[in-house]
Parts: C-alpha cells; structure tokens; sequence
C-alpha cells in the first residue's frame, strides 16, 4: 500500500517535476495549475497533513498525471 503524503509534500512535487506553480488558497483548497500547449490544467489539493489515498489519485486525475509517474518522484 501507498504511503500518504501531506499536502505540502504532494504540492512540491507537482511544483518541482510537473511545472504548476499556486494560484490561491480558499479555505483548504490549494489551486495550482500549468500551461500545457493551449490549455490551462488546474488541480486542487486539500491542505491536509495526510492526504488520503483516493484523494490523491483525484488531484493527480485532475493534473492529468499518471499514479507511476507521480509515485517515481516521490
């Protein structure tokens, strides 16, 4: 089984090795989004210590990340 991660740990990553870079922050919605060609893709992540698994492959389904890539750069 996956580890969970924080949400700082998951907004680094996303950050570093998938270029988004932070919107803003509602409440415990963190935005980021990247520029992909023409499109704009935009994630949420919850700003929770651990983040739980099938919140995770929801950001990354949002992010358009496959799970073994984000999981490679962990």
């Amino acid at each position: 089984m996956a580890k969970l991660l924080s949400s700082k740990k998951i907004i680094k990553i996303l950050c570093k090795y998938f270029n988004f870079y932070f919107v803003h922050q509602k409440g415990s919605h963190i935005k980021l989004q990247k520029i992909s060609g023409r499109r704009k893709i935009t994630t949420i992540v919850p700003a929770h210590k651990e983040v739980a698994i099938g919140t995770l492959k929801g950001v990354l389904k949002l992010a358009k990340i496959d799970e073994k890539t984000f999981w490679k750069k962990v």
